[in-house]
């Protein structure tokens, strides 16, 4: 049986015919880049992540970006954020020209840690970048309390956690701007790239519209310098299609995991943990193996079984970053989770025999 991380095909199967209706009607209309789908979408979106405005972008990298221009931060400034995510977290903060500034993680949850966040603000420090990583929201409460303390910028990186809620309240909505992330793996994800920047603020969703399309407030006047970083309708009308089945998709995620919980606890492993606070999504379902998690992803694979560590080799210790001059050791848990974690396929499409398939592997490796 061979059973991958996702399966989108099987998505699209269950879908076709109503993104096919859409796609079709998007092609009938000629109506391709900044259209009535991505009003309608952004209008969706806003409501879904219970904030007042949104504003499609081109990929949720480039939400990143935008939201930290449209924030003012800049060449010299300082973001702190986690170095156990994907790349784009701390790319983002490069590429306009400020210096990521990493922070550990919690062992348990794998997010940040908000102990560790105030030792590491100077004066040059504008904004904090919180993850909220693999579908769970970070401890968002005490990092809000410390980013108004002193005066800092928050942006929610809701890339794996669209969804998610954390005291009731939804993933994106509780910082300064949420970035979210329509990549194809994605909950919620389109044909192609797409990413969304969510705010509650009216001037920052009109500063990172300006910042998509150029600068440009009307056909040619430009008013600040800006990028082509836009959400076209195709992915738009594909996204409303799959929004209206996105909480059942969660609903089913979380009954696999629990389902794995139930089946994988009485094993010598860590099953995810998740606070009394949070809702988790579980775009990631992912298991802690605190000797031998290599070699249960060969053995998985060898059955059949696609599993991966998300993600092997922390920010802090990318070559790229050697110039910041952090060295192994100065972060010890996200380095640890590093050499540690696994996830394993939870897909809402996924049958009962696939589950059970996994679970029997999972248990003739030990």
């Amino acid at each position: 049986m061979k059973i991958p991380i996702l399966d989108l095909k099987k998505q699209y199967k269950g879908i076709r015919l109503e993104v096919d209706r859409a796609l079709r009607k998007v092609m009938a209309e000629q109506d391709f880049v900044l259209g009535k789908e991505l009003d309608t979408l952004e209008k969706e979106i806003a409501s879904y992540c219970h904030t007042r405005y949104a504003a499609g972008v081109a990929s949720g990298t480039d939400a990143l970006i935008l939201a930290l221009r449209a924030l003012g931060v800049k060449e010299g400034d300082e973001v702190i954020t986690t170095p156990f995510t994907f790349f784009a977290t701390a790319e983002a903060v490069s590429i306009v020209g400020a210096r990521p500034v990493f922070v550990d993680i919690d062992p348990k949850t794998y997010n940040m840690d908000p102990g560790l966040i105030e030792d590491k603000i100077s004066d040059s420090t504008k904004a904090v970048i919180v993850v909220h990583l693999y579908g769970q929201c970070a401890d968002m409460d005490p990092i809000i309390a410390i980013v108004k303390r002193h005066n800092l910028k928050i942006i929610e990186d809701c890339a794996q956690a669209v969804g998610a809620a954390y005291k009731t309240k939804r993933a994106g909505s509780m910082g300064d701007a949420g970035a979210l992330s329509f990549f194809p793996s994605k909950n919620l994800g389109a044909f192609g790239d797409g990413g969304m920047v969510v705010a509650n603020d009216l001037a920052l969703a009109e500063r990172v519209r300006l910042l998509r399309a150029h600068g440009s407030p009307g056909r040619y006047i430009h008013t600040m310098i800006g990028t082509n970083s836009r959400l076209d309708s195709m992915q738009a009308a594909v996204l409303r299609v799959k929004l209206k089945y996105l909480d059942g998709w969660l609903k089913t995620r979380r009954e696999n995991a629990e389902y794995y919980n139930k089946n994988l606890s009485s094993l010598p492993l860590e099953i995810p943990y998740v606070p009394d606070a949070n809702v988790h999504t579980y775009h990631l379902y992912t298991l802690r193996v605190r000797e031998g998690s290599s070699e249960l992803i060969r053995f998985l694979a060898s059955a059949g079984i696609e599993a991966r560590t998300y993600y092997p080799v922390p920010l802090h210790l990318q070559e790229c970053y050697a110039s910041l001059g952090y060295k192994r050791g100065d972060l010890p848990e996200a380095e640890k989770a590093a050499q540690e974690t696994l996830s394993i396929p939870v897909y809402p499409e996924m049958t009962l025999k696939e589950k059970d398939f996994v679970i029997a592997a999972i248990k003739d490796f030990f």
